[in-house]
């Protein structure tokens, strides 16, 4: 058993460690490698030179827990078409897809076929750069450990089959996919189950993808970092099989009929409560504890091509937030069926207020960094210097309380919103100003004086 001490500080060569990491990984000459200049683990526990090298040399780069991931936006889907994810009738045989959703013999590239339900099918940009991490792993395996090369990707298509972590931000808990397919969209289409196990309800959050041997061969909570929070966003735990019992109960609802009968819409002429007739549908919920809750799930329209649409979501592709809300609220005025103030209003409660409020009060409680030795002053020292001698910095900034301030006025004053949000903005606006203007250095015009 390895028993780490306590970190302490020394002199190393780094100049010839890197150069005998480099040629033991028969690695000659390299444009650049990336590090970082301290660890903030409990342990300071560093990674081997190794690894860096190897992963300069593939063009990936890892995260604070020494897995590569790659972040993609998330859509369900259940049914698809061999033809939509560019993948053969035989190679799906291979991996278990014998009939289509009708129970047919699979012989037609346009034949539609139920999902199973750990099945992903990723982007062409997230196999691009997941062709790298395999052979980022392969030189690990090859030249580091000594072992065969695993993967041997020589194009995307070699990536069917291989198994995935999909892991979402927040969370310790990683799901394990497998990878079918590919799409053009910036997206990883997967079952509603597998969103839902990773504590996502399909809205269009971004979640990482992970390779399976990666995080197998590099994770470890020694990197992480000691701080509160440090072990967020890692595969502290993966769950092998998905159990739709234990899944938030959101994906439940996902209906499963291939149409709604003539007595649903009778009832929606009386405008009866959903509760009234649910016993009219067939949903997930009703499936729970059967065989029948990972198949047999149908749909009652059928789409051409799941390409079709955009390829890329339109909030990643604006780059202000103004944008970004102004496209909303321009969509919400062209649906009839939507209230424009009641969207406004959303924006303004569910997002822009509690980011104010959370950062006004992350502001009044930070504490002062050392911009040399790093630590860290609840209170600033009397000196207003570091026991270093070093300056201090403020930890949260001014920016990020204010970010939100003038949209939010420029919506509070073009949408009739209601008059107890218009109220509580100006509360945060006086707040805001009283708490970074000074009434001794503000200006005065002479007429006051008159």
């Amino acid at each position: 058993k390895t028993e780490m001490g306590k970190p302490s500080k020394r002199s190393i060569n780094l100049v010839q460690l890197l150069k005998n990491a480099t040629e033991s990984m028969g690695v000659r000459k390299l444009e650049e490698i990336k590090g970082v200049e301290g660890m903030i683990s409990h342990d300071k526990f560093p990674e081997p030179l190794e690894k860096g090298v190897l992963r300069a040399k593939n063009d990936v780069f890892t995260f604070k827990d020494a897995t590569i991931r790659h972040d993609s936006t998330d859509l369900p889907l259940t049914h698809f078409k061999p033809s939509e994810i560019g993948v053969t009738i035989e190679k799906l045989k291979e991996l278990g897809y014998k009939t289509d959703f009708q129970g047919e013999p699979l012989k037609d590239e346009d034949q539609i076929v139920e999902l199973k339900v750990q099945d992903v099918v990723i982007s062409k940009e997230c196999a691009h750069y997941l062709m790298k991490v395999a052979s980022f792993v392969d030189d690990l395996l090859e030249n580091f450990y000594g072992l065969e090369r695993f993967y041997n990707i020589r194009g995307q298509e070699d990536l069917i089959g291989h198994l995935i972590i999909g892991l979402a931000p927040h969370t310790s808990a990683g799901v394990l996919g497998r990878i079918i397919g590919f799409t053009e969209a910036s997206a990883c289409y997967a079952h509603p189950y597998f969103h839902s196990a990773k504590r996502r309800n399909c809205d269009s959050d971004e979640d990482a993808i992970i390779l399976l041997l990666d995080a197998l061969l590099n994770f470890s909570k020694t990197y992480l970092p000691s701080s509160r929070g440090g072990s967020m966003d890692a595969p502290l735990v993966i769950s092998s099989r998905i159990d739709p019992e234990e899944i938030d109960d959101e994906s439940h609802n996902i209906d499963t009929m291939d149409s709604l009968p003539l007595a649903f819409y009778e009832k929606t002429l009386e405008y009866a409560k959903p509760s009234k007739v649910a016993v009219l549908i067939d949903n997930v919920k009703k499936r729970l504890g059967t065989p029948r809750q990972y198949k047999g799930l149908m749909f009652s329209h059928d789409t051409s091509n799941i390409n079709s649409g955009p390829k890329t979501c339109l909030y990643k592709m604006l780059p202000t937030m103004k944008e970004k809300v102004n496209s909303q609220i321009e969509l919400a005025e062209k649906i009839r069926a939507v209230d424009q103030r009641r969207v406004v209003e959303g924006v303004l409660i569910s997002h822009f207020l509690p980011d104010m409020m959370g950062n006004i009060r992350a502001f009044t409680k930070q504490k002062v960094r050392c911009t040399r030795c790093n630590r860290k002053y609840r209170r600033i020292p009397l000196t207003g210097k570091c026991k270093c001698g070093g300056n201090l910095v403020l930890t949260v900034s001014k920016g990020s309380v204010i970010k939100y301030l003038e949209i939010s006025k420029e919506l509070a004053g073009k949408y009739p919103i209601d008059p107890y949000l218009m109220q509580r903005i100006n509360i945060l606006e006086f707040g805001v100003n009283s708490l970074f203007e000074s009434d001794k250095s503000r200006q005065s015009s002479l007429d006051l004086f008159l």
